[in-house]
């Protein structure tokens, strides 16, 4: 196997870790193999300069975008500011046509997008931009829950620490899941992570709309997530058939009145888990009733169990508070 080089473009505003998480792993990954079967690393910025992340921490430069005349894999890290990746996108578009596969981390995807990259295919980005990300590129194929996606020689990751499954998996594809094992056990991750990334989620689940029959349902529906929000019942409080009703929330929402109790029990339920509640007293309180409903729910909604939730996620008090 030959050396495989990976070139970072980093710019000003560049969040820390989608460039040093993509940095670690393969360099892990390069210092683990046999001599003359790792990785060359290299960090360009616009101008061959240092760059300011997002956190005020400098990162040294190796050379200038215009320097690069080459790369097995181009990484393309994201920032805060999504424009800055945007801004990203002439250089991104010069180096992709240099690089045998592209990746972004997080919202990095943005600079894809906008470099042209994503036009007919499957990306994701942090769950907090995936709508944006959608919105911009129309002709991108936007999957939200993702941690990463592959589509041909173009590859994306979820938010910020989703780079390093990402570069795992670029690991693997490149050196076999024995290597990719080693440095996820080197680094103490998962190799690859249950769930989606709708668990790490905090985003309303109260869609915004206006309209004078379903506004007050939805918030009815918030106020008391426990009580009798049937369709029939919520027809009957709207003074509509069940059926207009059904075809409202279509039309507003893009769901069912069942499909939207269900998301706001759901979430309901994820805040008494994180509250400390037992799986048992959420189900009963958000109104999904038993902890069978509870578990399915979860499983369709976050892709992990209610009682994976409540270990990755419940609040160290909460804990305290079993002890």
């Amino acid at each position: 196997m030959t050396v495989h080089t990976v070139v970072v473009a980093a710019f000003d505003g560049v969040r820390l870790l989608d460039v040093s998480a993509p940095l670690e792993v393969f360099s892990t990954a390069g210092s683990a193999g046999p001599a003359g079967s790792g990785y060359e690393v290299l960090v360009c910025t616009p101008d061959g300069r240092d760059v300011r992340t997002s956190c005020g921490l400098r990162i040294g430069a190796d050379l200038a975008v215009a320097a690069v005349a080459g790369a097995d894999t181009l990484v393309v890290p994201g920032a805060v500011d999504v424009e800055l990746c945007v801004a990203a996108a002439p250089a991104v578009a010069g180096l992709a046509a240099r690089s045998g596969r592209v990746a972004s981390v997080c919202t990095g995807a943005f600079a894809l997008g906008a470099a042209g990259l994503l036009a007919g295919r499957r990306a994701t980005t942090h769950w907090e931009h995936a709508a944006e990300l959608a919105r911009r590129f129309p002709e991108a194929v936007v999957d939200a829950d993702a941690i990463h996606v592959r589509d041909g020689e173009v590859w994306s990751s979820a938010g910020v620490t989703a780079g390093i499954d990402l570069c795992l998996a670029l690991v693997e594809e490149d050196r076999g899941p024995a290597a990719a094992r080693a440095v996820a056990r080197d680094l103490v991750v998962f190799l690859q992570r249950p769930g989606g990334q709708s668990q790490f989620s905090a985003a309303s689940r109260t869609p915004p709309t206006a309209h004078p029959v379903v506004r007050p349902l939805l918030d009815a529906v918030v106020a008391d997530p426990a009580a009798d929000h049937s369709a029939p019942v919520l027809a009957r409080r709207a003074g509509v058939s069940a059926r207009h009703l059904t075809r409202l929330f279509r039309e507003q929402i893009g769901a069912t009145p069942a499909g939207y109790v269900e998301r706001v029990r759901v979430e309901a339920a994820r805040m008494l888990l994180e509250g400390g509640a037992s799986v048992t007293g959420a189900a009963a309180r958000s109104g999904l009733g038993s902890d069978e409903t509870l578990r399915r729910a979860f499983a369709r909604h976050f892709g992990v169990t209610p009682s994976a939730y409540l270990a990755r996620f419940r609040t160290a008090a909460a804990d305290a508070s079993y002890a």
